[in-house]
């Protein structure tokens, strides 16, 4: 798995102790409050000790998405394999200053492209609450479909998935 993506407009690099303070701010914004959830993250050492529980935990991937040129952290991808899910999960997260510009498509698009190319990697699912109609926008237009609704704790979460030979070549 690549450690950095580029793009036209951005640059992906694996999340690392330095992205602390963008971390911060991005699980505090009210979208990721609710539609991924409140991780308790109320300072600078609150998101460095999340990051550290990341980059410890041998089934989670973050790449932080940048503006290419500035370096200016926009939103993050991942890839996580979950213990409910029989496959691995990408999703994606965006500053709300980013979001609507097609950042998060091309960011998540290009990763998801890599990732189907691998052997282990022949079908990625990914979760979302019913809700979210940017997400599921996002993932129907690169060509995940529905396949079931799952209750994950106390959230009931739709599962999308997709296979190479469905993956949306954009035009």
């Amino acid at each position: 798995m690549k450690q950095q993506y580029k793009t036209k407009r951005l640059t992906l690099k694996r999340l690392t102790p330095e992205d602390a303070d963008f971390i911060f701010e991005l699980v505090n914004t009210p979208a990721w409050i609710k539609y991924i959830g409140d991780r308790n993250i109320k300072s600078k050492e609150d998101a460095a000790n999340y990051i550290e529980k990341i980059l410890n935990n041998p089934d989670i991937i973050y790449w932080v998405v940048q503006l290419t040129g500035g370096q200016i952290a926009v939103g993050i991808i991942t890839f996580i394999k979950r213990d409910y899910l029989a496959h691995h999960d990408i999703g994606f997260a965006f500053l709300p200053v980013y979001t609507q510009k097609g950042l998060a498509f091309e960011a998540a698009f290009t990763v998801l492209n890599e990732l189907l190319k691998m052997p282990a990697h022949r079908h990625i699912l990914a979760t979302t609450i019913k809700e979210n109609n940017a997400s599921v926008q996002l993932l129907k237009k690169m060509g995940f479909a529905w396949q079931q609704e799952i209750n994950s704790g106390n959230d009931i979460l739709d599962v999308y998935g997709i296979t190479k030979d469905k993956l949306i070549i954009p035009q």
